[in-house]
Formats: C-alpha cells, structure tokens, sequence
C-alpha cells in the first residue's frame, strides 16, 4: 500500500478572488471618472454682501432681567415686556424691516431670552436675532 498522508482541510480565507474584483472595481472608476463633470459653484465674495442700511434696534437683558432698548446711542428702561413691544413698534413704523437684536446677560436662564424673542415674534415684529459677545482672550 502506498503511505499516504491524509489531506489537511485549509482553514484559511482565500482572498485572492477578492483582490481580483477590487483590481477591476479600481479600473472601472478610475475610467469612469474623467467622464464626470465637476459643477461649478458660485461663491459670494465680500463685494456681492448686503450692507445693513441701519442700525438695529438693541434690547440688553442684564443678569437681573432689566430691560434696556437702546435705538441710535439713546438709551431706555422698560419696565415690561408689553412695554418694550410698544415702543419697538413705534419704532418700527417708518421702518418695519429693521432688525432687532437681543442681547443677554451669559448668566441669564436661555428660556428667558426665547420668551422675550416670542413675546416681540407674537406683537409682530418679523426680524429679531440673537448677538453673541465673544470674550477676549488674556
């Protein structure tokens, strides 16, 4: 009888077929991918801004939620909200698409700023905005 060994099973992964289909998925793209067009994108440049005509209305909330609507170096104190909806409204009759910036305190409660921001939104002024004051770096 011939002394034969017993086949072992190969427990490994053949992955040259796996190669093959990457070599020719490679090929494919790399043909395919002259025949694609970039899009042009337009870009706005510095020049093609729109410049604010005027200044926005300020409203300040301090720490303690006083209100201070400050309009062309002129500073006033509200007492109350529906106060302050007034006279931004008045203020706004000659020039209703003026914006209105609402600046707040860094320790006041945010849910405060957003019901000021929805009080103004419900008396029917169409652009308020929020500023942000960045801190100076030491």
């Amino acid at each position: 009888m011939l002394n034969r060994r017993p086949r072992r099973q190969i427990n490994q992964m053949n992955v040259v077929p796996y190669i093959d289909v990457m070599l020719v998925l490679l090929v494919i793209f790399m043909v395919t991918a002259p025949m694609f067009t970039p899009g042009a994108i337009d870009v706005p440049s510095v020049s093609q801004a729109a410049s604010l005509d005027t200044r926005p209305l300020e409203v300040t909330v301090d720490a303690d939620g006083k209100l201070q609507l400050i309009d062309d170096q002129q500073t006033l104190d509200m007492p109350s909200l529906d106060t302050l909806s007034i006279q931004i409204k008045q203020r706004l009759a000659n020039t209703p698409e003026r914006p209105v910036a609402i600046s707040a305190d860094a320790s006041l409660k945010y849910a405060q700023v957003i019901q000021i921001a929805d009080q103004l939104h419900q008396a029917g002024i169409k652009r308020v905005a929020l500023t942000v004051k960045q801190q100076t770096r030491k």
